[in-house]
């Protein structure tokens, strides 16, 4: 069975991670989205909430499972026999950073990490614009599943 990590903030999760973790389905058996308890970044939604809107927008993708890391991703990988990482890549910038961390999940245990070029539709699509746009009132619809539109319009007070 050929399996392979999506690990990410998904603070929250967006159309472009949806894209990722899709893509990564039709080329694998099983996808495990790892969700990082990072207690160093400031997080709008918890690791519990954000595992559950991941859940309901990947409802629909029968071999993805959705879990919270605690920890070294490399460490959860060798735990549970995965061999890869898959990580979307919208820019160059994106891609300085993905090849350190590569690099050094290959030198702490031999973990691959596969790059999928992110969906132009989706290139300049972060968490964190969103929160940002959505946090003034902007309309983030279309760019985020409809769970997430909910959710954060619930944790802003909008609508």
């Amino acid at each position: 069975m050929r399996r392979c990590l999506c690990p990410g903030s998904f603070d929250p999760v967006t159309n472009g991670h949806l894209d990722v973790i899709e893509r990564a389905a039709s080329l694998f058996d099983e996808v495990i989205v790892a969700v990082p308890a990072n207690v160093s970044k400031k997080s709008l939604f918890t690791v519990d909430e954000r595992v559950d809107m991941l859940g309901k927008a990947c409802a629909h993708l029968p071999h993805v499972r959705i879990e919270s890391v605690e920890g070294l991703l490399v460490d959860f990988a060798r735990e549970r026999g995965i061999p890869a990482v898959v990580k979307g890549l919208r820019a160059v910038t994106d891609f300085d950073y993905e090849l350190q961390m590569a690099q050094m999940n290959h030198r702490l245990s031999g973990l691959e990490t596969l790059f999928v070029a992110t969906n132009p539709e989706y290139s300049f699509l972060s968490s964190s614009l969103v929160k940002e746009v959505a946090s003034y009132g902007g309309d983030v619809a279309g760019l985020v599943p409809e769970v997430v539109l909910q959710r954060l319009h619930e944790r802003l007070g909008r609508r």
